[in-house]
Protein backbone atom coordinates (compact mmCIF):
# COMPACT_ATOMS: atom_id res chain seq x y z
CA UNK A 1 0.00 0.00 0.00
CA UNK A 2 2.73 2.47 0.45
CA UNK A 3 3.61 2.45 -3.14
CA UNK A 4 0.51 3.37 -4.08
CA UNK A 5 0.49 7.05 -1.60
CA UNK A 6 1.16 9.37 -4.41
CA UNK A 7 -1.42 8.20 -6.99
CA UNK A 8 -3.93 7.96 -4.03
CA UNK A 9 -2.94 11.84 -3.36
CA UNK A 10 -3.42 12.46 -7.35
CA UNK A 11 -6.25 11.35 -8.69
CA UNK A 12 -8.58 12.31 -5.69
CA UNK A 13 -11.83 13.84 -7.22
CA UNK A 14 -11.17 17.43 -6.65
CA UNK A 15 -7.94 16.91 -4.84
CA UNK A 16 -5.39 15.76 -7.38
CA UNK A 17 -2.00 17.90 -7.01
CA UNK A 18 -3.81 21.37 -6.09
CA UNK A 19 -2.84 23.46 -2.95
CA UNK A 20 -4.90 22.83 -0.51
CA UNK A 21 -7.13 25.73 0.36
CA UNK A 22 -9.80 24.63 2.36
CA UNK A 23 -9.53 24.53 6.22
CA UNK A 24 -8.01 22.90 9.31
CA UNK A 25 -8.04 19.40 9.64
CA UNK A 26 -7.85 19.91 12.76
CA UNK A 27 -7.89 16.61 14.51
CA UNK A 28 -7.62 17.55 17.56
CA UNK A 29 -11.11 18.81 18.21
CA UNK A 30 -12.89 15.87 16.82
CA UNK A 31 -10.94 13.11 19.07
CA UNK A 32 -9.61 15.15 22.26
CA UNK A 33 -13.89 15.73 22.47
CA UNK A 34 -13.48 12.08 24.39
CA UNK A 35 -14.90 13.41 27.65
CA UNK A 36 -18.29 14.18 26.16
CA UNK A 37 -18.00 11.93 23.40
CA UNK A 38 -20.34 8.99 24.61
CA UNK A 39 -22.82 11.24 26.36
CA UNK A 40 -23.59 12.74 22.51
CA UNK A 41 -23.73 9.58 20.73
CA UNK A 42 -25.94 8.26 23.10
CA UNK A 43 -27.94 11.11 22.02
CA UNK A 44 -27.58 10.99 18.06
CA UNK A 45 -27.05 7.59 17.69
CA UNK A 46 -29.27 5.55 19.45
CA UNK A 47 -28.80 1.82 17.47
CA UNK A 48 -24.97 2.29 17.14
CA UNK A 49 -23.18 -0.18 18.67
CA UNK A 50 -18.93 -0.61 20.06
CA UNK A 51 -17.66 -4.11 19.83
CA UNK A 52 -16.33 -6.02 22.58
CA UNK A 53 -13.16 -4.01 22.10
CA UNK A 54 -14.45 -0.48 23.00
CA UNK A 55 -11.97 -0.52 25.67
CA UNK A 56 -9.16 -2.25 23.99
CA UNK A 57 -5.93 -2.81 26.90
CA UNK A 58 -3.28 -1.85 24.03
CA UNK A 59 -0.35 0.02 24.64
CA UNK A 60 -0.14 3.26 22.15
CA UNK A 61 3.11 3.34 20.30
CA UNK A 62 5.53 5.39 22.11
CA UNK A 63 7.11 7.41 19.36
CA UNK A 64 7.85 10.71 19.48
CA UNK A 65 8.03 14.12 17.47
CA UNK A 66 10.50 13.74 14.34
CA UNK A 67 9.94 10.01 13.63
CA UNK A 68 9.45 8.85 10.33
CA UNK A 69 7.09 6.65 8.67
CA UNK A 70 7.83 4.59 5.45
CA UNK A 71 10.70 7.42 5.18
CA UNK A 72 8.72 9.95 3.94
CA UNK A 73 5.95 10.87 6.86
CA UNK A 74 7.35 13.03 9.85
CA UNK A 75 5.50 13.04 12.73
CA UNK A 76 5.05 16.59 14.08
CA UNK A 77 2.89 16.99 17.06
CA UNK A 78 0.54 14.69 18.46
CA UNK A 79 -2.83 16.05 19.16
CA UNK A 80 -4.58 12.86 20.17
CA UNK A 81 -4.02 9.48 22.76
CA UNK A 82 -7.11 7.72 22.80
CA UNK A 83 -8.21 3.83 23.13
CA UNK A 84 -4.78 2.77 21.76
CA UNK A 85 -4.67 4.87 18.81
CA UNK A 86 -2.62 8.25 18.41
CA UNK A 87 -3.18 10.89 16.07
CA UNK A 88 -0.81 13.11 14.57
CA UNK A 89 0.07 16.43 12.04
CA UNK A 90 2.87 15.24 10.20
CA UNK A 91 4.20 16.62 7.40
CA UNK A 92 5.03 14.96 3.78
CA UNK A 93 8.37 15.47 3.13
CA UNK A 94 7.89 13.71 -0.84
CA UNK A 95 5.00 16.73 -1.41
CA UNK A 96 6.35 19.07 1.16
CA UNK A 97 2.70 19.58 2.56
CA UNK A 98 1.07 18.78 6.14
CA UNK A 99 -0.88 15.76 6.38
CA UNK A 100 -2.41 14.08 9.41
CA UNK A 101 -2.01 10.43 10.77
CA UNK A 102 -4.19 7.94 12.61
CA UNK A 103 -1.76 5.59 14.31
CA UNK A 104 -2.51 2.62 16.32
CA UNK A 105 -0.25 -1.21 16.63
CA UNK A 106 -0.88 -4.21 14.13
CA UNK A 107 -2.22 -6.44 17.03
CA UNK A 108 -4.70 -3.66 17.93
CA UNK A 109 -8.36 -5.40 17.86
CA UNK A 110 -9.63 -2.45 15.88
CA UNK A 111 -6.34 -2.35 12.94
CA UNK A 112 -7.86 -4.59 10.78
CA UNK A 113 -11.37 -2.66 10.61
CA UNK A 114 -9.20 0.42 10.27
CA UNK A 115 -7.33 -0.17 7.29
CA UNK A 116 -10.16 -2.08 5.26
CA UNK A 117 -12.40 1.43 5.99
CA UNK A 118 -9.22 3.83 5.22
CA UNK A 119 -8.90 1.69 2.22
CA UNK A 120 -12.54 2.03 1.29
CA UNK A 121 -12.71 5.41 2.06
CA UNK A 122 -9.67 5.97 -0.34
CA UNK A 123 -11.51 4.54 -3.40
CA UNK A 124 -14.50 6.82 -3.09
CA UNK A 125 -12.17 9.84 -4.34
CA UNK A 126 -14.95 12.44 -3.85
CA UNK A 127 -14.11 15.61 -2.71
CA UNK A 128 -16.67 16.24 -0.77
CA UNK A 129 -14.36 14.47 1.54
CA UNK A 130 -11.44 14.78 3.60
CA UNK A 131 -9.26 12.34 1.48
CA UNK A 132 -7.65 9.29 2.55
CA UNK A 133 -4.32 9.52 0.81
CA UNK A 134 -2.13 6.26 2.30
CA UNK A 135 -2.73 3.14 4.24
CA UNK A 136 -0.48 1.00 5.31
CA UNK A 137 1.06 -1.83 7.89
CA UNK A 138 4.54 -1.71 8.59
CA UNK A 139 6.94 -2.97 11.34
CA UNK A 140 4.12 -3.68 13.76
CA UNK A 141 2.19 -0.60 13.09
CA UNK A 142 -0.75 0.72 11.29
CA UNK A 143 -1.53 4.12 10.18
CA UNK A 144 -3.62 6.43 7.82
CA UNK A 145 -2.53 9.40 6.54
CA UNK A 146 -5.08 12.01 5.94
CA UNK A 147 -5.31 15.68 4.19
CA UNK A 148 -4.49 18.29 6.44
CA UNK A 149 -7.00 21.47 5.90
CA UNK A 150 -5.12 24.44 6.90
CA UNK A 151 -7.35 27.35 5.55
CA UNK A 152 -10.89 25.53 6.52
CA UNK A 153 -13.08 26.24 9.90
CA UNK A 154 -14.68 23.41 11.62
CA UNK A 155 -18.60 23.86 12.06
CA UNK A 156 -18.25 23.34 16.00
CA UNK A 157 -16.42 27.21 15.92
CA UNK A 158 -18.48 27.95 13.54
CA UNK A 159 -21.77 27.52 16.16
CA UNK A 160 -19.89 28.66 18.90
CA UNK A 161 -20.18 32.29 17.57
CA UNK A 162 -23.85 31.83 16.80
CA UNK A 163 -26.13 29.98 14.59
CA UNK A 164 -25.89 30.16 10.72
CA UNK A 165 -27.30 32.34 8.64
CA UNK A 166 -30.74 30.56 6.30
CA UNK A 167 -28.64 30.11 3.12
CA UNK A 168 -25.41 28.69 4.88
CA UNK A 169 -27.69 26.45 6.76
CA UNK A 170 -28.92 25.25 3.71
CA UNK A 171 -25.72 24.98 1.91
CA UNK A 172 -24.65 23.16 4.74
CA UNK A 173 -27.54 20.22 4.25
CA UNK A 174 -27.63 19.99 0.86
CA UNK A 175 -24.26 19.42 0.43
CA UNK A 176 -23.86 17.34 3.61
CA UNK A 177 -26.68 14.89 2.50
CA UNK A 178 -25.53 14.93 -1.60
CA UNK A 179 -21.95 13.98 -0.21
CA UNK A 180 -23.29 10.91 2.29
CA UNK A 181 -25.91 10.06 -0.39
CA UNK A 182 -22.90 9.38 -2.96
CA UNK A 183 -20.93 7.85 0.08
CA UNK A 184 -23.79 5.22 0.58
CA UNK A 185 -24.37 4.46 -2.87
CA UNK A 186 -20.56 2.83 -2.95
CA UNK A 187 -21.75 0.78 0.59
CA UNK A 188 -19.59 3.73 2.51
CA UNK A 189 -20.94 4.93 6.03
CA UNK A 190 -19.93 7.64 8.29
CA UNK A 191 -21.25 6.84 11.83
CA UNK A 192 -19.65 9.41 13.65
CA UNK A 193 -20.99 12.91 12.12
CA UNK A 194 -20.22 15.51 14.46
CA UNK A 195 -19.95 19.25 14.34
CA UNK A 196 -16.36 18.76 14.61
CA UNK A 197 -16.26 16.37 11.63
CA UNK A 198 -17.44 19.49 9.32
CA UNK A 199 -15.28 21.68 8.01
CA UNK A 200 -16.35 25.01 5.30
CA UNK A 201 -14.19 26.32 3.42
CA UNK A 202 -13.59 30.08 2.52
CA UNK A 203 -15.73 29.47 -0.52
CA UNK A 204 -18.39 27.90 1.43
CA UNK A 205 -17.53 24.51 0.21
CA UNK A 206 -18.00 21.69 3.18
CA UNK A 207 -15.74 18.97 3.71
CA UNK A 208 -16.65 16.17 5.75
CA UNK A 209 -13.71 13.75 7.19
CA UNK A 210 -13.72 10.36 8.76
CA UNK A 211 -15.77 8.79 6.40
CA UNK A 212 -15.48 5.00 7.75
CA UNK A 213 -12.66 6.01 9.72
CA UNK A 214 -13.61 7.66 12.49
CA UNK A 215 -16.06 4.85 13.21
CA UNK A 216 -13.65 2.17 12.99
CA UNK A 217 -11.07 3.46 15.22
CA UNK A 218 -13.82 3.50 18.24
CA UNK A 219 -15.31 0.52 17.03
CA UNK A 220 -18.38 1.62 16.16
CA UNK A 221 -21.09 -0.38 14.04
CA UNK A 222 -24.71 -0.47 13.15
CA UNK A 223 -27.32 -2.00 12.24
CA UNK A 224 -29.31 0.92 10.19
CA UNK A 225 -26.05 2.94 8.97
CA UNK A 226 -28.61 5.27 6.09
CA UNK A 227 -30.51 6.09 9.10
CA UNK A 228 -28.32 6.92 11.87
CA UNK A 229 -26.09 9.31 9.12
CA UNK A 230 -29.44 11.06 8.21
CA UNK A 231 -30.52 11.75 11.55
CA UNK A 232 -26.74 13.09 12.41
CA UNK A 233 -27.34 15.28 8.97
CA UNK A 234 -30.67 16.44 10.87
CA UNK A 235 -28.46 17.15 14.52
CA UNK A 236 -26.05 19.13 12.63
CA UNK A 237 -29.37 21.65 10.71
CA UNK A 238 -30.65 21.30 13.83
CA UNK A 239 -27.42 23.06 15.70
CA UNK A 240 -26.82 25.31 12.71
CA UNK A 241 -30.41 26.49 13.22
CA UNK A 242 -30.41 27.38 16.69
CA UNK A 243 -26.64 27.15 18.27
CA UNK A 244 -28.54 24.20 20.76
CA UNK A 245 -27.68 20.14 20.34
CA UNK A 246 -31.01 18.52 20.05
CA UNK A 247 -30.89 16.11 22.73
CA UNK A 248 -31.27 16.31 26.64
CA UNK A 249 -27.21 16.37 26.69
CA UNK A 250 -24.66 19.14 26.24
CA UNK A 251 -22.23 18.50 23.44
CA UNK A 252 -19.52 19.64 21.38
CA UNK A 253 -19.86 22.72 23.56
CA UNK A 254 -23.21 23.34 22.76
CA UNK A 255 -26.39 23.78 25.22
CA UNK A 256 -28.90 20.48 24.96
CA UNK A 257 -32.87 21.14 25.04
CA UNK A 258 -34.42 21.95 28.48
CA UNK A 259 -35.37 18.53 30.49
CA UNK A 260 -38.63 16.83 29.75
CA UNK A 261 -39.31 19.51 27.10
CA UNK A 262 -39.25 16.59 24.31
CA UNK A 263 -38.46 17.17 20.88
CA UNK A 264 -38.92 21.12 20.19
CA UNK A 265 -38.83 22.29 16.42
CA UNK A 266 -35.93 24.77 15.71
CA UNK A 267 -38.77 27.70 15.14
CA UNK A 268 -40.01 27.22 18.54
CA UNK A 269 -36.06 27.34 19.59
CA UNK A 270 -35.44 30.76 18.21
CA UNK A 271 -37.52 33.56 16.68
CA UNK A 272 -36.82 33.75 13.25
CA UNK A 273 -35.68 30.30 11.83
CA UNK A 274 -36.51 29.10 8.69
CA UNK A 275 -40.03 27.52 8.49
CA UNK A 276 -38.59 25.15 5.62
CA UNK A 277 -35.22 24.11 7.32
CA UNK A 278 -36.47 23.74 10.56
CA UNK A 279 -39.25 21.06 9.29
CA UNK A 280 -37.06 19.63 7.08
CA UNK A 281 -34.30 19.04 10.23
CA UNK A 282 -37.54 17.41 12.42
CA UNK A 283 -37.96 14.99 9.12
CA UNK A 284 -34.27 14.06 9.90
CA UNK A 285 -34.32 13.03 13.10
CA UNK A 286 -35.71 10.36 14.45
CA UNK A 287 -38.80 11.42 15.68
CA UNK A 288 -41.65 9.60 13.80
CA UNK A 289 -41.63 11.92 11.10
CA UNK A 290 -42.97 14.30 13.66
CA UNK A 291 -42.78 18.24 12.29
CA UNK A 292 -44.32 21.61 13.07
CA UNK A 293 -48.02 20.53 10.89
CA UNK A 294 -47.23 16.66 10.85
CA UNK A 295 -47.60 16.72 7.18
CA UNK A 296 -44.46 15.20 5.94
CA UNK A 297 -42.97 11.87 6.11
CA UNK A 298 -39.20 11.09 7.57
CA UNK A 299 -36.36 11.12 5.91
CA UNK A 300 -34.90 7.78 6.92
CA UNK A 301 -31.70 8.06 3.98
CA UNK A 302 -29.03 10.95 3.18
CA UNK A 303 -30.88 10.01 -0.31
CA UNK A 304 -34.40 10.84 0.61
CA UNK A 305 -33.05 13.79 2.61
CA UNK A 306 -31.18 15.40 -0.49
CA UNK A 307 -34.62 15.19 -2.40
CA UNK A 308 -36.41 16.93 0.29
CA UNK A 309 -33.26 19.91 0.35
CA UNK A 310 -33.80 20.06 -3.31
CA UNK A 311 -37.88 20.58 -3.05
CA UNK A 312 -37.31 23.70 -1.07
CA UNK A 313 -37.55 26.87 -2.25
CA UNK A 314 -34.17 28.39 -3.26
CA UNK A 315 -32.83 30.53 0.06
CA UNK A 316 -31.01 33.33 -1.73
CA UNK A 317 -27.44 34.54 0.14
CA UNK A 318 -28.14 37.78 2.40
CA UNK A 319 -27.09 40.82 0.28
CA UNK A 320 -23.90 42.42 0.86
CA UNK A 321 -24.19 45.28 3.47
CA UNK A 322 -23.08 48.72 1.85
CA UNK A 323 -22.04 51.63 4.12
CA UNK A 324 -24.23 54.87 2.81
CA UNK A 325 -22.56 57.68 1.51
CA UNK A 326 -22.39 61.12 4.03
CA UNK A 327 -25.38 63.35 2.51
CA UNK A 328 -24.10 65.56 -0.14
CA UNK A 329 -24.51 68.92 1.03
CA UNK A 330 -25.17 71.78 -1.12
CA UNK A 331 -23.15 74.68 -0.74
CA UNK A 332 -24.15 78.24 -0.85
CA UNK A 333 -23.37 79.14 -3.82
CA UNK A 334 -25.35 75.94 -5.15
CA UNK A 335 -28.26 76.38 -3.54
CA UNK A 336 -28.64 80.33 -3.98
CA UNK A 337 -28.99 83.32 -2.64
CA UNK A 338 -32.62 82.79 -2.46
CA UNK A 339 -32.32 79.70 -0.97
CA UNK A 340 -34.81 78.91 2.45
CA UNK A 341 -33.32 79.70 5.26
CA UNK A 342 -33.03 77.49 8.30
CA UNK A 343 -35.16 78.12 11.48
CA UNK A 344 -33.30 80.43 13.35
CA UNK A 345 -31.06 81.73 10.63
CA UNK A 346 -30.03 85.50 11.46
CA UNK A 347 -28.84 85.88 7.93
CA UNK A 348 -30.99 88.52 5.95
CA UNK A 349 -32.68 87.35 2.63
CA UNK A 350 -31.67 90.12 -0.13
CA UNK A 351 -34.05 92.03 -1.38
CA UNK A 352 -34.46 90.94 -5.04
CA UNK A 353 -33.85 93.48 -7.77
CA UNK A 354 -36.95 96.12 -8.46
CA UNK A 355 -38.40 95.86 -12.26
CA UNK A 356 -37.41 98.12 -14.99
CA UNK A 357 -39.47 100.79 -14.96
CA UNK A 358 -40.40 103.26 -17.65
CA UNK A 359 -39.90 103.26 -21.88
CA UNK A 360 -36.30 101.53 -21.39
CA UNK A 361 -37.30 99.00 -19.33
CA UNK A 362 -40.62 97.96 -21.71
CA UNK A 363 -38.03 98.08 -24.97
CA UNK A 364 -35.59 96.00 -23.28
CA UNK A 365 -38.50 93.52 -22.35
CA UNK A 366 -39.88 93.41 -26.17
CA UNK A 367 -36.08 93.03 -27.52
CA UNK A 368 -35.62 89.74 -25.42
CA UNK A 369 -39.23 88.23 -26.09
CA UNK A 370 -38.38 89.33 -29.98
CA UNK A 371 -35.02 87.07 -29.55
CA UNK A 372 -36.80 83.72 -27.56
CA UNK A 373 -39.43 83.64 -30.47
CA UNK A 374 -36.74 83.62 -33.30
CA UNK A 375 -34.25 80.79 -31.16
CA UNK A 376 -37.35 78.63 -30.85
CA UNK A 377 -38.98 78.72 -34.22
CA UNK A 378 -35.18 78.07 -35.86
CA UNK A 379 -34.64 75.45 -33.58
CA UNK A 380 -38.13 73.06 -34.65
CA UNK A 381 -37.33 74.08 -38.46
CA UNK A 382 -33.69 72.68 -37.63
CA UNK A 383 -35.67 69.52 -36.13
CA UNK A 384 -37.79 69.06 -38.63
CA UNK A 385 -34.83 69.03 -41.20
CA UNK A 386 -33.04 66.96 -39.61
CA UNK A 387 -36.42 64.37 -38.91
CA UNK A 388 -36.81 64.86 -42.67
CA UNK A 389 -33.38 63.66 -44.16
CA UNK A 390 -33.80 60.40 -42.22
CA UNK A 391 -36.70 59.47 -43.74
CA UNK A 392 -38.84 59.70 -40.33
CA UNK A 393 -41.41 62.13 -39.40
CA UNK A 394 -41.46 65.41 -37.70
CA UNK A 395 -43.65 64.16 -35.38
CA UNK A 396 -41.37 62.58 -32.09
CA UNK A 397 -44.09 59.30 -31.70
CA UNK A 398 -42.85 58.05 -34.96
CA UNK A 399 -39.27 58.48 -34.22
CA UNK A 400 -36.28 55.42 -34.71
CA UNK A 401 -34.92 53.93 -30.99
CA UNK A 402 -32.57 55.74 -29.91
CA UNK A 403 -30.62 53.02 -30.02
CA UNK A 404 -29.98 52.86 -33.44
CA UNK A 405 -27.99 55.03 -35.97
CA UNK A 406 -28.56 57.63 -38.62
CA UNK A 407 -28.99 54.74 -41.32
CA UNK A 408 -31.74 53.23 -39.07
CA UNK A 409 -29.33 50.18 -38.43
CA UNK A 410 -28.10 48.86 -34.67
CA UNK A 411 -24.75 50.74 -34.17
CA UNK A 412 -21.63 48.70 -35.01
CA UNK A 413 -21.07 46.28 -32.25
CA UNK A 414 -18.24 47.10 -29.42
CA UNK A 415 -16.61 45.18 -26.47
CA UNK A 416 -18.67 43.99 -23.60
CA UNK A 417 -17.85 44.72 -20.14
CA UNK A 418 -18.28 41.86 -17.82
CA UNK A 419 -19.60 42.82 -14.45
CA UNK A 420 -19.51 39.50 -12.88
CA UNK A 421 -18.39 35.78 -13.28
CA UNK A 422 -19.40 32.57 -10.94
CA UNK A 423 -18.55 28.97 -11.42
CA UNK A 424 -21.70 26.69 -12.75
CA UNK A 425 -22.18 24.01 -9.97
CA UNK A 426 -25.86 22.80 -9.58
CA UNK A 427 -25.61 19.88 -7.67
CA UNK A 428 -22.42 20.10 -5.45
CA UNK A 429 -19.89 22.13 -4.17
CA UNK A 430 -18.04 24.34 -6.02
CA UNK A 431 -14.39 22.92 -7.69
CA UNK A 432 -12.40 26.19 -7.62
CA UNK A 433 -14.70 29.36 -6.90
CA UNK A 434 -12.04 31.73 -6.02
CA UNK A 435 -10.38 31.18 -9.73
CA UNK A 436 -12.90 32.09 -11.74
CA UNK A 437 -11.99 35.80 -11.83
CA UNK A 438 -9.27 34.52 -13.27
CA UNK A 439 -11.45 33.66 -16.77
CA UNK A 440 -12.75 37.25 -17.28
CA UNK A 441 -9.46 39.23 -16.19
CA UNK A 442 -8.23 39.52 -19.78
CA UNK A 443 -4.65 37.59 -18.56
CA UNK A 444 -3.69 34.74 -20.87
CA UNK A 445 -1.71 33.71 -18.06
CA UNK A 446 -4.59 33.07 -15.53
CA UNK A 447 -7.18 30.60 -15.95
CA UNK A 448 -10.13 28.74 -13.85
CA UNK A 449 -8.91 25.20 -14.08
CA UNK A 450 -10.91 22.06 -12.89
CA UNK A 451 -9.66 19.65 -10.28
CA UNK A 452 -8.40 16.36 -11.75
CA UNK A 453 -10.49 13.65 -12.42
CA UNK A 454 -9.96 9.98 -12.53
CA UNK A 455 -11.70 7.01 -14.75
CA UNK A 456 -13.97 9.16 -16.71
CA UNK A 457 -13.63 12.58 -18.16
CA UNK A 458 -17.38 13.38 -17.42
CA UNK A 459 -15.59 14.59 -14.58
CA UNK A 460 -15.61 11.43 -12.61
CA UNK A 461 -18.52 10.42 -13.08
CA UNK A 462 -19.51 12.21 -9.86
CA UNK A 463 -23.61 12.27 -9.10
CA UNK A 464 -23.22 15.99 -8.47
CA UNK A 465 -21.30 16.72 -11.74
CA UNK A 466 -23.67 14.80 -13.80
CA UNK A 467 -24.79 18.60 -15.76
CA UNK A 468 -20.84 19.40 -15.88
CA UNK A 469 -19.51 22.48 -14.49
CA UNK A 470 -18.39 25.81 -16.73
CA UNK A 471 -18.96 29.56 -15.72
CA UNK A 472 -21.68 31.94 -15.79
CA UNK A 473 -21.00 35.22 -16.85
CA UNK A 474 -22.97 38.07 -16.19
CA UNK A 475 -23.45 41.85 -18.24
CA UNK A 476 -24.29 44.77 -16.43
CA UNK A 477 -27.53 44.70 -18.00
CA UNK A 478 -29.84 42.94 -20.53
CA UNK A 479 -27.52 43.30 -23.69
CA UNK A 480 -27.54 42.43 -27.45
CA UNK A 481 -24.49 40.03 -28.17
CA UNK A 482 -23.29 39.48 -31.22
CA UNK A 483 -20.00 37.59 -30.87
CA UNK A 484 -18.55 35.78 -27.98
CA UNK A 485 -14.85 34.17 -27.75
CA UNK A 486 -13.85 31.73 -25.47
CA UNK A 487 -9.96 30.97 -24.88
CA UNK A 488 -9.79 26.85 -23.42
CA UNK A 489 -7.13 25.90 -21.00
CA UNK A 490 -6.97 23.31 -23.07
CA UNK A 491 -7.76 21.54 -26.12
CA UNK A 492 -10.16 18.94 -26.57
CA UNK A 493 -12.99 19.90 -24.18
CA UNK A 494 -16.88 19.27 -25.11
CA UNK A 495 -18.24 22.80 -24.50
CA UNK A 496 -21.64 24.38 -25.23
CA UNK A 497 -22.99 28.22 -24.67
CA UNK A 498 -26.03 29.12 -23.77
CA UNK A 499 -27.99 31.90 -22.25
CA UNK A 500 -30.77 32.34 -19.88
CA UNK A 501 -33.96 34.46 -20.63
CA UNK A 502 -33.69 38.14 -20.34
CA UNK A 503 -35.97 38.26 -17.44
CA UNK A 504 -33.99 35.13 -15.47
CA UNK A 505 -32.34 36.71 -12.29
CA UNK A 506 -29.28 34.98 -11.50
CA UNK A 507 -29.81 31.74 -13.17
CA UNK A 508 -27.78 28.18 -11.57
CA UNK A 509 -29.63 25.50 -13.28
CA UNK A 510 -29.36 24.00 -16.50
CA UNK A 511 -33.07 24.47 -16.92
CA UNK A 512 -32.27 28.29 -16.68
CA UNK A 513 -29.84 28.64 -19.66
CA UNK A 514 -33.13 27.94 -21.83
CA UNK A 515 -31.27 30.11 -25.41
CA UNK A 516 -28.65 27.78 -27.34
CA UNK A 517 -25.82 29.79 -28.89
CA UNK A 518 -23.64 26.84 -29.82
CA UNK A 519 -24.14 23.02 -30.06
CA UNK A 520 -21.97 20.75 -27.75
CA UNK A 521 -19.08 20.65 -29.68
CA UNK A 522 -15.22 19.57 -29.00
CA UNK A 523 -13.29 22.88 -29.22
CA UNK A 524 -9.78 23.73 -29.99
CA UNK A 525 -8.05 26.05 -28.55
CA UNK A 526 -10.28 28.88 -29.14
CA UNK A 527 -13.96 28.35 -29.23
CA UNK A 528 -15.99 31.30 -31.24
CA UNK A 529 -19.38 31.46 -31.96
CA UNK A 530 -20.81 34.68 -34.18
CA UNK A 531 -24.53 35.02 -34.29
CA UNK A 532 -26.33 35.88 -37.16
CA UNK A 533 -29.01 37.57 -35.00
CA UNK A 534 -28.03 39.41 -32.02
CA UNK A 535 -29.22 37.55 -29.12
CA UNK A 536 -30.64 39.96 -25.96
CA UNK A 537 -29.17 38.18 -22.67
CA UNK A 538 -27.31 38.89 -19.20
CA UNK A 539 -26.62 36.01 -18.59
CA UNK A 540 -24.25 33.38 -20.01
CA UNK A 541 -23.12 30.19 -19.44
CA UNK A 542 -19.95 28.41 -20.59
CA UNK A 543 -20.62 24.40 -19.68
CA UNK A 544 -17.66 22.41 -20.10
CA UNK A 545 -19.76 18.56 -20.34
CA UNK A 546 -16.49 16.34 -21.12
CA UNK A 547 -12.71 17.01 -20.02
CA UNK A 548 -9.30 16.42 -22.01
CA UNK A 549 -6.67 13.78 -20.95
CA UNK A 550 -4.47 15.37 -18.44
CA UNK A 551 -1.74 13.90 -19.92
CA UNK A 552 -1.55 10.40 -18.10
CA UNK A 553 -3.99 7.57 -18.13
CA UNK A 554 -7.63 7.58 -17.07
CA UNK A 555 -6.19 11.31 -15.30
CA UNK A 556 -8.58 14.31 -17.15
CA UNK A 557 -8.34 17.92 -16.39
CA UNK A 558 -10.06 20.93 -18.36
CA UNK A 559 -10.66 24.90 -17.70
CA UNK A 560 -11.05 28.08 -19.35
CA UNK A 561 -8.78 30.75 -19.61
CA UNK A 562 -10.96 33.74 -20.79
CA UNK A 563 -13.95 35.11 -21.61
CA UNK A 564 -15.09 38.06 -23.50
CA UNK A 565 -17.88 39.69 -25.39
CA UNK A 566 -19.41 42.04 -28.38
CA UNK A 567 -22.56 43.74 -28.70
CA UNK A 568 -24.13 46.72 -27.78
Amino acid sequence: MAERSTAAVDVAAGGGDEPLTTQADQTTADEAEQHEHTAADEGTQHTQKADAATQPQVRTPELHSGHKLARRYRLEECVTRLDGFSSWRAVDEKLRRAVGVHLLPADHPRARSVLSAARSSALLGDPRFVQVLDAVEENDLVYVVHEWLPDATELTSLLAAGPLEPHDAYQLVSQLSQAMAAAHREGLAHLRLTPSAVLRSSTGQYRIRGLAVNAALRGIKSDTPQRDDTEAIGALLYASLTQRWPYEVDAYGLSGLPKDAGRIAPDQVRAGVHRGLSELAMRALVNDGATASRLEQPCTTPEELAKAVAELPRIKPPEPAFTAAPEYQRTTYQQGTYGRMQPGATQPVPTPPQPLEGRTGKALKWGVSALLIAALGLGSWQLADALMERGGSADPGTSQQSEENGDGKQPAPKPLGIKDAYEFAPLGPAIKADQVSNAIDGEPGTSWVTSQYKGHSNFGNLPNRKDGSGIVVAFDRVRSISELDVTMYREGQKVEILAAAGDTDNPSKLSDFTERITKPTIAGSKLEAKLEKPLKARYILIRIIDLPSDGAPNLFRGGITDISATGS
